[in-house]
């Protein structure tokens, strides 16, 4: 069974035909950037040219970049324009897409349930946090495998700071740090985060992800066990899949 999955980034527009009984895409993703700034219209367009792309004419899942409440209306904008407020993007990018089923869900929880299902937190029981590294920092939070959605856990204060102004992949490239400096800020978030919920394993997901031998190894002192995300930054295209199958 295939089923189209978008990503929506704070930089990137990403999608791909979905092999749900694999996990896998089953073409080369199509990307595009993220409009600036980031209004509805703006991120539906990009997502419409995504989609057309392949041709497809098929349910389509999405991700969002913020908290998604009552099946598809948006709570948060935080790397995004604030128009998208409370706004049903379901019934935005369903008419963007000429009809098409779409379902729209967090990007973070969309990342950990393919992750979850497919990748490095298969069979894993106790508490499981994914976080994505990108733009900003998103979460999913795992208890015995059921999902505790928009946890949004990139917001918490970190020494008086916004976590992810500070420790994102962005923040990285702003302030130029070398991967041992970015990996220290990493490591006082992660610190912070085990902190209040002791999770048995983190799992990094987001760009970074592909490079984590640039960097893992410099995070000492946290107790739980730390990978990369397997499904790397196609998490969230399957995730998003997932979720429009109702697999999620």
């Amino acid at each position: 069974m295939q089923i189209f999955g978008v990503d929506i980034g704070g930089s990137g527009i990403k999608g791909a035909p979905v092999d749900l009984d694999k996990g896998e895409l089953t073409q080369e993703r199509c990307k595009v950037l993220t409009p600036h700034p980031a209004t509805p219209d703006g991120v539906a367009d990009g997502v419409k040219e995504v989609v057309d792309h392949f041709g497809w004419t098929g349910p389509v899942g999405l991700t969002f970049p913020g908290v998604v409440t009552g099946g598809a209306t948006i709570r948060t904008a935080a790397n995004v324009d604030k128009s998208w407020i409370d706004k049903d993007a379901g019934a935005l990018f369903a008419d963007r897409l000429g009809g098409l089923p779409v379902t729209v869900v967090n990007d973070a929880d969309a990342a950990g349930v393919a992750e979850m299902h497919f990748g490095a937190g298969q069979g894993r029981k106790g508490t499981v946090i994914l976080l994505t590294f990108g733009t900003g920092i998103g979460s999913a939070l795992f208890v015995n495998g059921v999902l505790v959605p928009n946890t949004e856990l990139g917001h918490l204060e970190l020494n008086g700071h916004d976590a992810e102004k500070k420790a994102s992949s962005k923040a990285k490239e702003d302030g130029e740090l070398t991967w041992e400096h970015w990996a220290h800020r990493v490591q006082k978030y992660l610190a912070h985060v085990e902190m209040l919920f002791s999770p048995e394993l983190f799992i990094i997901g987001g760009g970074v992800s592909r490079k984590a031998d640039k960097f893992l190894h410099f995070i000492e002192d946290i107790k739980a066990e730390i990978v990369p995300a397997q499904l790397q930054n196609n998490a969230g295209i399957v995730g998003a899949a997932m979720h429009a199958a109702g697999d999620d």
